[in-house]
């Protein structure tokens, strides 16, 4: 079991978002997490971060994080690309890459540079543009980078919010085959996504929370087979397949 997340409860000041969360995910799975907007998503990868005052169990390969600071728990493994990508839009590519490689406090040069040269061959456009300014390359070349920088923590888990928002087809077809690289090399994702049909094909077990609580946990064949129904129940109308 690669995460395990055990009675979870989250808050932001006096307010309770999360309510006795629990939710697992293997090595090489890709879970997404489904709920209308205000169920707590994000708030469940925050919780994960370190990001909000949290308390329960959040075990990465066995090891509790729930009391570590914000700060350590990307050097155990985790990344996170967080809604809006969140780039240091005034630095270049590379050194925003530079920032992920230097969360991992360990790696060495060596290891640097060849964790960096594996993560450019995922998303070749950025290699032609590492001393451009993040702030002005488009959208999809964006949420490219955001991947890229978390990737550079050589994770083991990886957060994803959001990741199609304001995505072109073309740039779906990438993200998609990235994902689904990453799932062959062991890594474990939980995705978080309002455009349902866009990540459902690399998914392998869809999850669905309400009011903070896990409500029904599928195989996406099962979601597949029933999916008005799941989609009138915790996520909202049902409109068909869209690329």
């Amino acid at each position: 079991m690669m995460l395990k997340i055990e009675q979870l409860n989250a808050y932001y000041g006096a307010v309770q978002v999360l309510r006795d969360f629990s939710l697992s995910l293997n090595t090489g799975e890709v879970l997404c997490l489904f709920g209308r907007n205000g169920a707590g998503k994000t708030t469940v990868l925050k919780s994960i971060m370190g990001l909000v005052q949290r308390t329960g169990s959040i075990a990465v390969e066995g090891e509790d994080m729930v009391n570590l600071a914000a700060h350590l728990i990307p050097r155990r493994g985790i990344g996170y690309v967080p809604q809006g990508r969140r780039l240091f839009a005034e630095l270049t590519v590379a050194e925003n890459m530079a920032i992920g490689l230097m969360a991992r406090d360990l790696m060495t040069t060596r290891r640097a540079a060849e964790t960096r040269k594996k993560v450019l061959a995922l998303f070749p456009p950025l290699a032609s543009r590492l001393d451009q300014v993040a702030g002005t390359l488009s959208g999809g070349e964006q949420q490219m980078l955001a991947m890229a920088r978390a990737l550079c923590l050589e994770p083991g888990v990886l957060l994803l919010d959001e990741p199609t928002e304001g995505l072109m087809p073309s740039m779906l077809t990438t993200i998609r085959e990235v994902i689904m690289a990453l799932r062959h090399r062991g890594v474990a994702i939980l995705l978080v996504e309002q455009r349902v049909e866009a990540v459902l094909p690399v998914a392998d077990r869809v999850a669905f929370i309400e009011n903070g609580r896990i409500r029904d946990v599928v195989g996406v064949e099962q979601f597949s087979e029933n999916r008005e129904l799941f989609h009138k129940k915790y996520i909202g109308k049902y409109v068909g397949i869209s690329q």
